[in-house]
């Protein structure tokens, strides 16, 4: 079984109650790629305003 991550799925804009979490693959990278783990993530206001339709 490949590795699994979770994700947060946004389906609609909305506020927080249409955040989703889920799981989904873990991505491999290709020749020439990494890929970084993410312990933390910040929001600003452009990713505010993106979730809210804007």
């Amino acid at each position: 079984m490949s590795e699994m991550m979770r994700a947060i799925e946004i389906s609609t804009p909305g506020g927080p109650e249409v955040l989703t979490l889920t799981q989904r693959p873990m991505p491999s990278p290709a020749h020439g790629q990494v890929v970084l783990k993410v312990a933390y993530a910040g929001v600003n206001r452009p990713d505010a305003l993106q979730r809210a339709g804007g």
